[in-house]
């Protein structure tokens, strides 16, 4: 009957340590941080569309402070308008995209934002590359349009998968402004059309005296009285002769 070898016993129970304490690291390690982005919408050609990303922090001492995005192909930073981030962020459109910055969110801790896009294009799936920059000056890059290696920081970036476009849909100019509405003509002014009235009335009056102007009229009158008047004064200087 054989004895057992000591030496190989250990390296068995070796083996079998280093094993387990390999399971129970891996275990135990946190999944590779990202960046996420979701729609309301997720829509081809869709309008008006909130799109809410979620930067994972991969630092327990430093908060993040920036987030850069390249917008992809079909969608430019006059499209996009900020609706809500962390407190104290702000929005700043850039060449190529736009930022989002501002105080650090405490160390360890996510950056979540949404913004609104005045209408998606019409692609399959959109590309956000996100560069995520922290307070100690660090810098994730999830820029790359190949899944991440797992390892390292890693470096996938965002992207959002869209459904055919809604029928009918078509491509509006977001740049496009109403044409403004005519302005209302300006009323004709009464005064303006009282010499026509007035020319009219005086016709109306010629022609209810005949045809014979009234001025004409008066004139006779006064000769009439005239000529009554010097007939009675001549009439009373033969009476005294």
């Amino acid at each position: 009957m054989s004895r057992p070898n000591p030496s190989r016993a250990l390296r068995r129970l070796g083996i079998v340590t280093a094993a387990a304490a390999v399971a129970v690291v891996l275990s135990a390690a946190p999944a590779a941080a990202h960046v996420e982005v979701a729609a309301d919408t997720p829509r081809a050609l869709a309008e008006n569309v909130t799109l809410s990303f979620l930067a994972q922090s991969e630092s327990s001492s430093a908060g993040i402070t920036e987030l850069r995005v390249v917008l992809p192909e079909g969608l430019g930073p006059e499209h996009v308008v900020y609706e809500s981030g962390p407190e104290g962020w702000e929005f700043a459109p850039t060449e190529d995209g736009y930022t989002v910055a501002g105080p650090a969110v405490p160390a360890g801790e996510d950056a979540e934002y949404a913004v609104v896009v005045h209408q998606l294009p019409d692609a399959e799936e959109l590309a956000f590359k996100t560069l995520q920059t922290y307070e100690d000056g660090r810098i994730d890059r999830w820029i790359e349009l190949a899944e991440a290696d797992g390892g390292g920081h890693g470096s996938a970036a965002p992207v959002l998968a869209l459904e055919p476009a809604a029928p009918g849909a078509e491509p509006v100019d977001a740049t496009e402004e109403a044409s403004p509405s005519p302005e209302p003509e300006p009323e004709t002014e009464p005064e303006a059309s009282a010499p026509a009235d007035d020319a009219e009335e005086t016709a109306a009056e010629d022609e209810d005296d005949g045809g014979f102007p009234a001025a004409a009229w008066i004139a006779v009158v006064a000769l009439v009285l005239a000529l009554a008047a010097a007939g009675g004064h001549l009439a009373r200087r033969r009476a005294k002769a």
